[in-house]
């Protein structure tokens, strides 16, 4: 890693340290769970937080070939952080959160890489019961389905400008299957 991207990532760490958001104090309950998506039109990705108590966190990020590229602790039990892939190569990476309830993971892919153009992620939010993240990268638009036991229970499309997340909550009890399909005719299945 280059001392000028290493800069980058610390400078951004610095400006951003002062403003990180609370996200486990709420008045709700709180849960464990990570989330990493695209600020639209950027190469700036948040790190989303949620923690149960106040305590050290480390933040990793690796390359596809699993090198530690970055690494930061930062003491908060909840928090949103940018972290800016300008001066990286494209390609995917680990972003890991480990915090005394053990180790969270999300892999992401930045810039242009020789996949498919339209990179679709499906996840279940950890201890967030009904709760799943949906992201795509460099879409026009998709069409979300979600099948419960006894079939089709939700149908949206949505037209896009780019990147897109969101988390949908379902309350239907069984196994749940996601089928998200882009305007290319890419379709990712995902079941839970």
């Amino acid at each position: 890693m280059s001392m000028k991207t290493k800069s980058i990532f610390i400078a951004a760490l610095m400006v951003f340290g002062a403003v990180l958001t609370s996200v486990a104090n709420n008045g709700t309950e709180s849960a464990n769970g990570l989330a990493v998506v695209p600020v639209k039109g950027s190469n700036v990705y948040k790190v989303i937080y949620k923690g149960e108590n106040q305590g050290k966190v480390k933040l990793s990020v690796f390359n596809k070939s699993a090198e530690l590229i970055f690494t930061e602790t930062v003491s908060q039990s909840g928090f949103i952080l940018p972290l800016n892939f300008s001066n990286l190569e494209a390609g995917e990476y680990t972003v890991e959160l480990a915090d005394a309830n053990g180790k969270k993971s999300q892999k992401i892919v930045h810039g242009v890489v020789n996949t498919p153009a339209n990179y679709i992620h499906v996840s279940k939010l950890v201890n967030e019961e009904g709760k799943f993240l949906i992201s795509v990268k460099n879409a026009n638009a998709i069409n979300v389905k979600i099948y419960g036991r006894n079939g089709l229970i939700f149908n949206e499309s949505k037209d896009l400008a780019g990147d897109f997340a969101q988390v949908y909550a379902v309350k239907v009890p069984g196994e749940l299957t996601f089928e998200i399909t882009d305007a290319n005719g890419n379709v990712k299945t995902a079941r839970f």
